[in-house]
């Protein structure tokens, strides 16, 4: 019997439990290509064998960097992985000169591309990687060679007894991946993940979820260089799991009625624009189905699991399941029963909406140093609770500090940070990993996000935004006298500014704006004009999902006295919130 101890057991387990004619399925020129269990695994080998002869030895870093996901990832993690080698996967957007510095700072030897728009990217620092000794397209470019060149050079199966050894050689807790996450100094931060760190996070997560072995289909769109889907790639491979590549974000609702998935991951931006596509459409409807409508919506913005709100809410719930809820499941596949979202924080109203409409939203919570998963809610035996990020899984220990911060200790805890020693042992203190997020746990173990302890956020999206990179530069205009970037778990960044109202008056004159108080004066068109050129400007050395999209100035001056500021001159940041809540509700039209 196979037993799965390191990250490229997984197919073989499947192999041996549900051997699946669809193991991997990709969109290709229309039609959806299917790769079998037995095909996966003949190919991750070949990739070994080719990779050994292009000289590639344990512990060697290989990056793979992709725009969308597709099965020639798995092939290639897996055919690095037997090696002892380490699969680094890179986030494909990020600037050209992040690019240059994780394939330093990983000393990554080959590099494989999905396509044109990345391998130009590449192209344009390849000379600073003084390791990089080749690139491979999954895409067939006509500047770039393709990676079945290294699939060829592994059909020769006479070296597959030395991939055998190597792979007998690898150890649970052997490095297996670098995931770079980016840090608040603006260095992304290689964070090392050994095959036990991952494979028993995808084991104890895969308890959480209620699905049928062998005969469960998903669809997979976020990105598998972040650690959250990755991980789920490995357990829904455990449990026999068809997996659809979704073709991009902008095709997912084809490719849902195309698959018909009975599970998804998400992230709470995704969910949250489902939900105004669906809202909008019910807008549109008249008469007696925009009322029905409209009535379901309110009932299920009511919902609380396990039958707690009564009978008569249970049955008005079932007749808007069967008239209204309903619909919206045949719009998304008709199959679909779990979701499982992560990534950032989940709005309460969108966890009783979709579990009122049977979708199994369910919420769990997680970091890329802890292979993501700590905790995780789960529909059976009591085990969900809206607000919260369910209990810790397995093996997991979670511990509350004096000052709240979340502390964890288990077997997804990674091994630490790649080439940083110092940033390592302020993050793990006697074997606990400290989270940076505080939080609670209740009388019966359900754990719950109330703050954060770093001032890093995320976006709805799931990206992660370092507000004090981005407060720094736009400080550099004469304009801005103070700047507090907002927008945790909203779908953007945005930011309420304070003027330098001394510069902004002198400029006001000059330009023939004759207005001496400071509210009018922060509402006039030309001075909105004026600061949006400041914000664009700013904006241009940020990653896309970094970009400040929209601010509101404030019309008086952020002090000690009046509470904005502590006296070492930080911005109280849940303070300035509070004051200026008006500006925030307005940015984000709650």
């Amino acid at each position: 019997m196979q037993k799965v101890t390191r990250l490229f057991d997984f197919p073989y387990y499947q192999l041996e439990k549900h051997a699946l004619d669809k193991a991997l399925v990709s969109k290709k020129n229309g039609s959806w290509i299917s790769t079998s269990t037995q095909e996966y695994i003949n190919k991750a080998n070949a990739i070994s064998r080719g990779l050994l002869r292009l000289g590639v030895k344990p512990n060697d870093k290989i990056a793979v960097i992709s725009l969308t996901n597709r099965t020639e990832w798995n092939i290639m993690d897996i055919g690095i992985l037997q090696l002892g080698a380490q699969n680094v996967p890179v986030y494909p957007t990020i600037s050209e000169e992040d690019y240059a510095y994780v394939l330093n700072h990983s000393e990554a030897k080959f590099c494989f591309v999905s396509c044109g728009e990345v391998y130009e990217k590449v192209t344009a620092i390849k000379d600073q990687v003084k390791s990089l000794e080749n690139v491979y397209s999954f895409d067939e470019l006509s500047n770039c060679e393709n990676w079945e060149k290294v699939l060829e050079l592994g059909t020769d199966t006479s070296n597959q007894h030395d991939v055998e050894e190597l792979m007998n050689a690898v150890n649970p807790n052997d490095l297996a991946t670098l995931i770079y996450t980016s840090g608040t100094t603006g260095r992304p931060k290689g964070v090392m993940l050994s095959h036990s760190n991952l494979v028993s996070n995808a084991i104890e997560s895969s308890k959480r979820f209620p699905i049928v072995d062998g005969e469960t289909k998903a669809l997979s769109f976020l990105p598998l260089c972040h650690v959250y889907e990755r991980m789920l790639i490995y357990l829904y491979q455990f449990r026999g799991v068809t997996i659809y590549y979704a073709e991009s974000l902008e095709k997912i609702s084809d490719n849902l009625k195309e698959t018909s998935p009975h599970v998804m991951t998400a992230v709470p931006r995704l969910l949250e624009k489902v939900y105004d596509k669906i809202y909008a459409k019910g807008t549109e409807l008249t008469g007696i189905k925009k009322k029905l409508f409209f009535w379901a919506v309110e009932i299920g913005l009511k919902y609380e699991p396990y039958g707690q709100n009564g009978w008569w809410y249970e049955t008005q719930l079932s007749i808007a399941r069967k008239l209204i809820f309903s619909k919206w499941k045949e719009g998304l596949g008709g199959n679909l029963s779990l979701i499982a979202s992560g990534s950032a924080a989940l709005q309460p109203r969108l966890s009783r909406i979709f579990n009122a409409a049977e979708f199994g939203l369910m919420e769990g919570y997680g970091l890329s140093e802890t292979s993501p998963v700590i905790s995780v809610n789960d529909m059976r035996d009591g085990g969900f609770r809206i607000g919260s990020v369910g209990k810790p899984i397995d093996r997991t220990e979670v511990k509350i500090a004096a000052d709240g911060e979340i502390c964890i200790k288990g077997p997804q805890v990674m091994l630490g940070y790649y080439k940083d020693e110092a940033k390592t042992k302020e993050v793990i203190v006697d074997g606990y990993f400290l989270t940076g997020d505080i939080g609670e746990l209740d009388s019966d173990g359900f754990l719950k996000i109330t703050d954060r302890k770093k001032e890093m956020f995320k976006t709805s999206g799931g990206k992660y935004v370092a507000p004090q990179l981005l407060e720094n530069r736009f400080k550099q205009s004469r304009f801005i006298e103070q700047i507090m970037v907002v927008g945790e778990g909203e779908k953007m960044p945005a930011a309420l500014i304070q003027p330098d109202f001394d510069f902004l008056q002198a400029w006001a004159s000059k330009h023939n704006i004759n207005i001496s108080d400071n509210t009018q004066l922060i509402r006039n068109e030309q001075v909105l004009t004026r600061y949006q050129q400041e914000i664009d400007e700013a904006n241009e050395k940020f990653a896309k999902w970094e970009k400040v999209k929209q601010f509101r100035l404030t019309p008086d001056s952020w002090s000690i006295e009046g509470g904005h500021l502590t006296p070492t001159l930080k911005l109280k940041r849940k303070i300035i919130k509070e004051k200026y809540i008006s500006l925030y509700n307005d940015i984000y039209e709650h």
